[in-house]
């Protein structure tokens, strides 16, 4: 599975308006009802919430995987979001994160959400790439560093 698969050319927030976790969550969802992806805001927004009660989805080194299911997809739909300045988002490391990949997917994918969020992690850990999403400013920049390591990585 690569990320272009299910990340919309779109669905890329080069800047965050919020400063904190439940607004960063707001943002992303409203990108995904802006893209006719979600109808219910309110309820994506409480599932993804829920989901970060059981433990941060911010895994390390300023990233964090915002992500649940919901039964108003139809197919795993994402948004990638960067925050000049870090957000707290409780992740594991303590750390400010700096790089959003929100993630819904249908409630009966488990093998589909799994593997998105697989790849999304490993696209993540490499460190150079991190640094060259934080570089990247427009949408467009953005869009065509994560398909050039998409397409790089196995």
């Amino acid at each position: 599975m690569k990320l272009m698969d299910f990340l919309d050319k779109r669905a890329i927030i080069p800047v965050l308006e919020k400063r904190n976790k439940e607004e960063v969550v707001r943002e992303m969802v409203d990108k995904l009802v802006a893209l006719g992806e979600i109808k219910d805001s309110e309820e994506t927004v409480r599932i993804l919430l829920e989901r970060e009660k059981l433990g941060s989805t911010g895994i390390g080194e300023g990233v964090a995987i915002p992500h649940g299911k919901s039964k108003d997809v139809k197919k795993i739909a994402a948004v990638f979001a960067k925050a000049k300045e870090g957000v707290d988002f409780e992740a594991l490391d303590g750390e400010p994160v700096y790089l959003f990949f929100l993630l819904v997917a249908p409630e009966s994918s488990t093998s589909e959400h799994i593997k998105a969020l697989a790849r999304i992690s490993r696209l993540l850990k490499d460190s150079n790439f991190r640094k060259k999403l934080k570089m990247k400013q427009s949408a467009e920049e953005i869009l065509s560093a994560i398909s050039e390591e998409d397409k790089r990585q196995p």
